[in-house]
């Protein structure tokens, strides 16, 4: 048996050798973040969220003004479904009519996949909003994960991947990622949200779309090629 599991393992690391990106997409990509997401979610489901939680909160209320008011609103506005709607509308209609047609259904269920699968979370944790504080932009429904975190993290992963072989992937990577780092914390800021809701919002929509990218590559057929491999490998007789 242990001869048998250091030939798999020589076969597997040479099927693997020059797989760098691959490995990095599953482990980095869709691993970690679905890892992430279900560690708290166990502790919302268990213990009603993390302990830093609400000290964070009140850490971030303290810093209150009436510049991070505007900022944070702002950010909310343009993080929030009417106008996220319209921004990923006007991408999808642009690959469109460059007869991206594949781009375009990947980035559509993307983000309307991660709006999916935030509802069902919501529906199915039923976790309360923070209620620390009177928050100058109140909101309704539940609370874990945050649909802003979630939306705005999936635009911007579809934008990456979609843009990754081109010279603007480094800008788009960048600009995204501050999008939706700051309209997460825009939620914190104005208290609608806690640490916990935003971060699963982040990583669960990064496994999403990560998911959705290599399924819609040619990687994917790799890896139903090793798959089928290693079954017929561990199948045949001693």
């Amino acid at each position: 048996m242990n001869e048998r599991l250091f030939l798999f393992y020589r076969k597997v690391r040479g099927a693997l050798r020059g797989q760098g990106p691959l490995l990095a997409l599953l482990v980095l990509g869709i691993a970690a973040p679905w890892f992430i997401f279900v560690e708290v979610a166990e502790d919302i489901w268990e213990s009603g969220g993390f302990i830093g939680d609400q000290p964070i909160l009140q850490w971030l209320h303290r810093q209150e003004s009436p510049a991070l008011d505007k900022l944070a609103v702002a950010l909310t506005t343009v993080g929030g479904p009417e106008v996220m709607t319209v921004i990923a509308g006007v991408i999808t209609l642009s690959l469109l009519v460059r007869h991206y047609r594949m781009q375009a259904l990947f980035f559509t269920l993307s983000v309307g996949g991660a709006v999916v699968l935030n509802v069902l979370a919501k529906t199915i944790f039923g976790r309360p909003r923070p209620a620390l504080w009177v928050s100058i932009a109140p909101a309704k429904f539940y609370s874990f994960p945050s649909g802003h975190a979630m939306g705005s993290a999936a635009l911007a992963a579809a934008l990456a991947f979609l843009l990754w072989r081109s010279p603007w992937r480094w800008l788009a990577g960048m600009a995204g990622g501050l999008f939706a780092l700051g309209v997460g914390l825009s939620r914190m800021y104005l208290g609608v949200h806690y640490p916990s809701d935003v971060l699963a919002g982040w990583v669960c929509s990064v496994g999403w779309v990560a998911g959705l990218h290599l399924l819609f590559s040619p990687d994917f057929h790799q890896l139903r090629t090793w798959w089928r491999a290693g079954v017929a490998y561990w199948r045949r007789p001693v």
